[in-house]
């Protein structure tokens, strides 16, 4: 059993304390269980500050990713707006490698619709339009999530520090142009070990990917950040995870973009 390490937590601290739980495949209690002041905007603080050591250690920053895109989510922790987080390339799963167990906690699979941004894309006041008008190209994908607190069990807060629940992602086969989709009514469907467990069309991503696009430039623009050209972005989950287990197999199979397979691989190590 993971043992937790009581202290006075900060900004510098808890950044430290998740890198080392990721490094060490290991889960521990939410910060605001002795931390009550890790709000959202301290919890950005400790994202960028993970950013930063992650980059000081030769990972690049290849994109971003959004959580908690479901309005039905949003209620429930009690937030009126998706989570932004930091994507490096240790996160990309290549195209036909299993699921990593032996560097993940508890992984869980999501289908996602993924924007390859074509140019850069600033708020504030970024329209629907302005954020499609700057994809270059749209893809399917998959984001393993984890989470480095014990049973996905968390605040806003905690969740926005811990990076969104960052795992790994791979994309799917087909990449389109925004012009030659409908991502309004586009569809996909979760298989685990042979049967459908989920569908849903991406509509559930805030009515519309784009619109959690537009959300996410605007979020970052308030931190003096914008959405760069040749960044990859994940808009969130479509349909709930499913638990990613080890000998499992998981389908995700888009209507227009594309499967995407993913083995549940072998035991973990750690």
């Amino acid at each position: 059993m993971s043992v937790d390490r009581p202290q006075a937590w900060d900004v510098e601290s808890v950044a430290a304390e998740l890198l080392a739980c990721e490094d060490e495949v290991r889960d521990r209690s939410p910060f605001t269980d002795d931390w009550r002041e890790l709000d959202v905007a301290t919890g950005y603080r400790i994202q960028d500050r993970t950013l930063e050591q992650r980059l000081a250690r030769g990972e690049t920053l290849v994109g971003m990713k959004l959580g908690l895109t479901s309005r039905a989510k949003q209620r429930r922790m009690g937030v009126d707006t998706p989570f932004v987080a930091w994507l490096t390339d240790a996160m990309v799963l290549p195209a036909g490698d299993p699921v990593p167990q032996g560097r993940l906690i508890h992984p869980r699979i999501e289908p996602e619709i993924v924007f390859v941004m074509g140019r850069r894309l600033q708020g504030p006041g970024v329209t629907v339009a302005q954020a499609m008008a700057s994809v270059d190209q749209v893809l399917g994908g998959a984001e393993i999530i984890d989470s480095r607190y014990r049973d996905f069990a968390f605040t806003a807060g905690d969740v926005i520090a811990d990076n969104a629940s960052s795992g790994a992602f791979v994309t799917g086969p087909i990449a389109l142009s925004p012009c030659n989709i409908d991502l309004s009514t586009e569809g996909v469907l979760v298989e685990v070990d042979g049967a459908v467990v989920d569908s849903a069309t991406a509509a559930a991503v805030q009515g519309h990917p784009a619109e959690a696009l537009a959300l996410a430039a605007n979020e970052l623009a308030s931190r003096g950040r914008a959405i760069e050209a040749g960044w990859i972005v994940l808009t969130g989950g479509i349909t709930d995870a499913v638990v990613a287990r080890p000998g499992s197999t998981v389908w995700t199979h888009f209507a227009t973009l594309g499967s995407i397979y993913l083995s549940g691989g072998g035991e973990a190590t750690s």
